[in-house]
């Protein structure tokens, strides 16, 4: 099989670049929005909050978790405000929900994660997530 110079395969090695098109570096920026980046976080969170809580990502009981983020020159600030499971250990929970919100984050947007900040909104037990709203 041959090739020809410039065609994919040929092993120049270098990226032919395309015609008319200065190189990639000068052609801008890629811009996440804050509100895209906070709704990535709480897919995440919600993911997170499944895995490492036990809590099922339904979200009738408990609410799910929300997010608000703050992107500034590629990197972001996190804030996430879920409910976790009574009774469960709480530290380490959170850290292992901040851990894996940081990472997905970071994996999906490119963005270096500076600060994860967890609040727990409420404690849920087993009979608060089956008994519905009382009337």
């Amino acid at each position: 099989m041959t090739t020809r110079p410039g065609s994919p395969g040929a092993g120049s090695g270098t990226p032919v670049p395309a015609a008319g098109l200065p190189p990639p570096a000068e052609r801008g920026a890629t811009v996440i929005p804050d509100r895209v980046v906070a709704r990535i976080a709480a897919r995440a969170a919600r993911t997170a909050q499944a895995r490492r809580a036990a809590v099922p990502p339904d979200r009738s009981a408990p609410m799910a978790p929300s997010a608000s983020a703050a992107v500034r020159t590629g990197s972001v600030r996190l804030h996430l405000t879920m409910d976790l499971p009574y009774p469960t250990d709480i530290p380490r929970v959170c850290e292992r929900i901040r851990r894996d919100v940081s990472e997905r984050v970071a994996q999906l947007t490119g963005l270096r994660v500076r600060e994860v900040t967890l609040t727990v909104r409420r404690l849920v037990t087993a009979a608060d997530a089956s008994r519905g709203r009382v009337r």
